[in-house]
């Protein structure tokens, strides 16, 4: 009994594709290229990271008239090479949102409504918070007549959003405002 070979079976495979090929007249025709219209092509690109995880995805943002049209993964980014998950697909419905908050909601202690505030403002009373927390805790009655630069009512958590750079400088910033409890959020 005779046993098909690979060899032999591809000789077979490629004289009966040619065989049928002619027989239903299929005739082979020279493709032509046809200029293809990219319906991104009116928007303005740009690229970012994905906020979701601590991964760091590189995006490819391209926007028209102030609104996101889309989202991709970008080639170019060494984390996920033009790859995206289900949520960096769908990064786009974070800024194509009605319900996204684009101001400062503040609520005052004890009160019962929102008020809308200025960027300045939320940055200068964070500040201020900052720094009023900062200065009891070092002037603690544990602390008194002790050299000590150490803030423990203030912890930092870091973003998935933040590159090295960022990290390196948002965790010496932490670290001169003498905060211990520092995490990031990539390792919890």
């Amino acid at each position: 009994m005779n046993t098909l070979t690979r060899r032999d079976f591809m000789k077979v495979s490629g004289i009966g594709g040619a065989a049928l090929t002619g027989f239903f007249g299929l005739k082979p025709v020279q493709a032509r290229a046809a200029e293809m219209r990219l319906r991104i092509s009116y928007a303005k690109q740009s690229t970012t990271i994905c906020c979701y995880c601590g991964c760091g995805c590189g995006l490819l943002v391209s926007a028209r008239d102030g609104r996101v049209v889309n989202t991709e993964g970008d080639p170019d980014h060494p984390v996920n090479e033009g790859s995206l998950c289900s949520k960096g697909s769908a990064l786009y419905q974070v800024a194509n949102n009605d319900r996204r908050l684009t101001h400062v909601m503040y609520r005052r202690p004890g009160g019962s409504r929102w008020e809308r505030k200025s960027w300045n403002w939320a940055i200068n009373r964070i500040a201020q918070l900052v720094k009023k927390t900062r200065d009891e805790d070092l002037n603690s009655p544990a602390k008194q007549g002790k050299p000590v630069t150490r803030c423990d009512s203030i912890a930092a958590i870091g973003g998935a959003a933040l590159d090295n750079e960022e990290c390196y400088l948002y965790s010496k910033f932490m670290r001169a405002l003498g905060i211990a409890f520092i995490e990031h959020q990539a390792r919890i």
